[in-house]
């Protein structure tokens, strides 16, 4: 057989997280590269953080210097084609300043930002101060923006709520810079369903699916943003990668796995039984 060219193009798509360390690995950059991977995408790393944290929540968190940062992404970039990139936690105005350095140095697209701001336990990831760093460099960056309903909040300026606000709020973020919005609407006041809202240049889009009943549902916002990045990668049409994360995150959702003694993460390869090693000789 003829050796592989070092340099040709791979036959896997790959994708670049950027972002912090879940010493849980339920949410962060561990939950971003199991769901690069559970999509069928190659996964690579910067890390602008390190967090201690379980199932109960985040106790403590360093940021890591700039310039090791950019040597990362500088060295990643160097090496290997970017399919796709999704941006996680970016803690402070510094970090958020040189990853949109780094961003627009490599003209890497399309860009996933998760805007993460705040942990599930109430842990801050991002100073209020530093919110219009964050408006200001990465939104005008970000193919997509994908915020919860807080995150939201924090970004729009205003009270969101209901399906109505989450439409409101989507709009003016497409208006402060993102070319697309998904406002993830999860717990919206009188949805029976987990109802997210696009907006991008075609107009608006909801996303439903049904609402799952289970307290383990650590660092599902990670894994959507992280397997609608990977879908990107494949060469899905925007509409169509959301579709295909939503309907992944919903059954890890399903399959979320009580690890811990307190929001235990989802299953990022449900579909896998466990015996696949065996059955491939491993």
């Amino acid at each position: 057989m003829t050796p592989t060219p070092p340099h040709s193009h791979p036959s896997i798509p790959t994708a670049l997280t950027i972002a912090g360390s879940d010493s849980g690995g339920g949410a962060g950059l561990q939950a971003d590269l199991k769901a690069f991977q559970a999509n069928g995408v190659y996964g690579m790393s910067v890390v602008t953080a390190v967090t201690a944290q379980n199932s109960q929540g985040v106790t403590a968190a360093f940021d890591l210097p700039t310039d090791l940062v950019t040597a990362q992404l500088d060295a990643v970039v160097d090496d290997f084609p970017i399919g796709a990139v999704k941006t996680g936690m970016l803690s402070s105005a510094v970090l958020i300043e040189t990853v949109a350095d780094g961003l627009e140095r490599h003209r890497l697209t399309p860009v996933v930002v998760d805007p993460v701001m705040i942990s599930t336990s109430g842990f801050a990831l991002l100073q209020p101060d530093d919110v219009e760093a964050l408006t200001t460099r990465m939104l005008p960056l970000a193919d997509l923006l994908t915020p919860n309903t807080h995150e939201a909040e924090a970004l729009a300026g205003f009270p969101v709520r209901t399906l109505t606000d989450a439409r409101r709020a989507a709009e003016a973020l497409v208006t402060k810079g993102s070319r697309a919005v998904l406002v993830k609407g999860g717990h919206l006041e009188g949805e029976g369903d987990a109802v997210d809202v696009l907006v991008d240049a075609e107009g608006e889009r909801l996303y439903r699916a049904p609402r799952i009943d289970t307290p383990h549902t650590h660092g599902t916002g990670c894994t959507y943003a992280s397997a609608i990045a990977a879908n990107l990668a494949k060469g899905f049409a925007l509409r169509e990668a959301i579709a295909r994360a939503k309907t992944y995150l919903t059954e890890a959702i399903r399959h979320a796995l009580p690890l811990g003694h307190g929001h235990g993460p989802t299953h990022h390869f449900w579909f896998l039984t466990g015996e696949e090693a065996v059955s491939h000789g491993g």
